[in-house]
């Protein structure tokens, strides 16, 4: 099967039916629903097994340090992923209760660039869109913030995006952003 990274980066920040829509596209193989419902599991029962051996030193320390810098300059946390493993990724890394909200693919119905993930956690925040700022890594999430009114910041090929506001090089960027 064909891989590289432009596939790689069409997976980033969609749902695991999504993604398993894109892998499968160039494959000569018709499945059922069904067929690609146990394929999406199985896959997803490798995944947490290997999330199970995250622990603290797997999160970097300019992304502890810039979360810690923005929470001490008073901006509300938010994590807006399709990812139904989002908590499970957080406790492993120690950031369990680190966030004042959490929308993740438990909450939500549509994957990016729909803006349901961002809409949520605004709200769970009691902040408009507005008030907001996204960050991302993925095209289809930067779609996802343009899409619910929201600025977005970008890295990594989401930094690309025509609609990106804030391009970044490294996440500790963010401290620099007023508002």
């Amino acid at each position: 099967m064909y891989f590289d990274e432009t596939i790689n980066n069409r997976l980033q920040g969609v749902s695991r039916m999504a993604s398993l829509e894109i892998i499968l596209e160039r494959s000569e193989n018709t499945y059922t629903p069904a067929e690609k419902e146990q394929m999406a599991e199985k896959k997803n029962g490798i995944y947490r097994k290997l999330l199970e051996k995250m622990t603290p030193a797997d999160l970097s320390s300019e992304v502890k340090e810039t979360l810690d810098a923005l929470r001490k300059a008073g901006a509300k946390l938010a994590i807006g992923s399709s990812s139904k493993n989002t908590k499970l990724i957080l406790s492993r890394i120690g950031l369990g209760d680190y966030f004042d909200a959490i929308s993740d693919g438990t909450n939500i119905t549509h994957s990016k660039p729909d803006p349901e993930v961002f809409l949520k956690a605004a709200e769970f925040l009691g902040l408009s869109p507005q008030d907001c700022l996204v960050v991302e890594d993925a095209l289809a999430g930067i779609d996802a913030a343009v899409a619910g009114g929201f600025d977005g910041a970008g890295l990594g090929e989401a930094a690309t995006h025509p609609q990106v506001m804030w391009p970044l090089n490294r996440f500790s960027d963010l401290v620099a952003i007023e508002g």
